[in-house]
């Protein structure tokens, strides 16, 4: 009888404690394009990431007419200058090949660059909107595939933050983050 009564108290104490979990969910994604500073770096990385195309299509431009040029001269050249040319070349197409690895590097290191601070501030009023409405666990909604019934808080994260809503308002797309 007492193994059964410490039993019963302790499942009361389960459900209790169960009971107490206050469980919200967001979508971290939306919430970050909603912010006017996603807006400014998705903008920032797009202008970078143009200019880091355009150097990569001067140089292929530059390797491309190299090749046209020696195709053009080539009956003219003795075969080791031929290959001296060849080489230089394929150098050249190697070099283009690098950079455009090089550029991709860049545009990922530059997003991270300007995204991060942005989740950190996004995760920092998260954090700050469950701690003040009492809320035991914020779930994203990315994360989630079945999950027991909570709340909405991307309404009260944006309040936090100062985010107005506008109608018909679309969110930025954040930059790729890897």
């Amino acid at each position: 009888m007492k193994k059964l009564l410490v039993v019963v108290v302790m499942a009361m104490g389960m459900v209790t404690a169960n009971a107490q979990n206050k469980i919200g969910y967001i979508n971290t994604q939306e919430l970050i394009g909603f912010m006017p500073e996603a807006a400014k770096a998705d903008s920032e990385l797009t202008e970078y990431q143009n200019s880091l195309q355009k150097q990569g299509d001067d140089l292929n431009k530059e390797a491309e007419e190299k090749a046209a040029k020696f195709v053009e001269d080539s009956a003219k050249l003795n075969p080791s200058m031929k290959e001296i040319k060849r080489s230089e070349i394929l150098a050249m197409f190697q070099r283009v090949q690098n950079y455009n690895q090089e550029a991709q590097d860049k545009a990922n290191q530059y997003a991270q660059q300007k995204f991060v601070p942005i989740r950190n501030k996004a995760m920092e009023a998260i954090k700050a909107v469950a701690k003040e409405n009492g809320y035991t666990y914020v779930l994203d909604y990315a994360s989630v595939i079945v999950g027991p019934p909570g709340d909405d808080i991307i309404g009260l994260v944006k309040k936090k933050l100062g985010i107005k809503d506008a109608p018909a308002a679309k969110p930025a797309a954040p930059g790729k983050i890897n």
